[in-house]
């Protein structure tokens, strides 16, 4: 019979388990996660569990990632959540730093430019792909069918076209739903100028992903894409593309694209800094209020923001195919983002493989001079 409370070295085997196996984005973690936890080991009751992802579902930034920081804080406090937390995120952290350095080094091989370019090729149906499939339960959950609508046409149009301020249009909508239900007054957001270039440019794009972002992790995209390519010129949009790609073929949270983001920034240095902080928030938000998360759920105020903001994110991450697309540089990448859009909406492959498969194809057609890849 397993232990009522697991040790820290089973915490780390357990968790690091799933931070290399993780691949396919949060419902693949939650499902791993409710497979160990709940089903085989039996540490967490079936309704907890569930009362864990309604919880996490209602804070900003990866909700994947403050699962399995949550169920390791559960089981063993404080240290098991950073155990738990870390196994989780490290080994996709390492992986994406190692390929980052491979794909968006000054002059990588014809071939893996080829692969970068295919895979990248895909990316903007995978937003399609990822935003149509939240629709659902997002619909179903609102009280208002038009202002959802109305939520959902505000976050793609910011997505489209103010990308770096999209942070400022999800909580607008958040405290407008929650303004509209209930007696509060709504208060004016503070605005305030967000800093240009360096380290301190990349530590805010790092914390607008971590701590302001909702609706899941491909609403990361528009929120880094103007800043990462137009403000900061750290990436080109090709080389964006292939940072998001990195990020969707790499297990653990799809967040970890933020780490691709900071090296071309600032190396290695850079990609540890933007992950760091970027995951931080998850961390305080379960080690100083992991206690709360029932009175959370049951928050009516705190419900109401997410029917404001959840609508708005996945508009945005719909609305961020549009510059996503925009930044194809080449004919045969709009066939093979075609392709890529009959496999993962048609077809329903998986996004791993569908990337994966671009990427091989891209690499054959530079390798074999079919392409030229400049």
């Amino acid at each position: 019979m397993e232990p009522a409370e697991p040790s820290l070295p089973t915490i780390l085997r357990e968790w690091g388990r799933i931070g290399c196996a993780g691949f396919g984005g949060p419902p693949t973690h939650i499902a791993l996660f409710r497979e160990l936890c709940v089903d085989r080991r039996r540490w967490l009751d079936a309704p907890e569990f569930e009362d864990a992802i309604a919880a996490c579902n209602l804070l900003p930034g990866p909700a994947s990632t403050q699962l399995a920081i949550y169920c390791a804080w559960r089981l063993r406090g404080a240290a098991g959540a950073l155990v738990g937390g870390l196994a989780f995120i490290l080994p996709g952290l390492v992986l994406i730093l190692a390929l980052a350095a491979v794909f968006l080094a000054g002059s990588p091989p014809s071939w893996i430019r080829g692969a970068a370019a295919g895979a990248g090729a895909g990316v903007a149906a995978v937003a399609v792909q990822a935003g149509l499939a939240l629709m659902p339960a997002s619909r179903a959950r609102a009280r208002s069918q038009l202002r959802w609508l109305v939520y959902a046409a505000l976050g793609g149009a910011a997505a489209a076209t103010i990308g770096p301020w999209l942070v400022l249009v999800l909580l607008g909508c958040g405290i407008a739903e929650v303004a509209l239900r209930s007696t509060w007054s709504l208060v004016a957001l503070p605005l305030f100028a967000a800093p240009t270039g360096g380290l301190g440019a990349l530590a805010w794009v790092a914390f607008k992903v971590g701590a302001l972002s909702y609706g899941g992790g491909f609403v990361i995209v528009p929120l880094m894409q103007a800043d990462a390519v137009h403000r900061n010129h750290w990436l080109t949009n090709s080389q964006f593309l292939d940072a998001v790609a990195l990020g969707q073929v790499t297990p653990g949270p799809v967040v970890h694209t933020v780490a691709a983001v900071g090296y071309a920034a600032a190396g290695v240095g850079g990609g540890l800094l933007a992950a760091a902080i970027a995951f931080s928030p998850s961390f305080a938000f379960v080690l100083l209020g992991g206690r709360s998360f029932d009175t959370l759920r049951r928050n009516a105020h705190a419900r109401a923001f997410l029917d404001g903001a959840g609508p708005a994110a996945i508009g945005a991450i719909l609305g961020s195919a549009i510059p996503l697309a925009s930044a194809l540089g080449f004919w045969w990448q709009y066939v093979l983002l075609g392709v890529a859009a009959v496999a993962v909406l048609a077809l329903r492959r998986g996004v791993v493989m569908t990337l994966v498969g671009l990427g091989a194809v891209g690499a054959v057609l530079a390798a074999t001079h079919v392409v030229t890849i400049s």
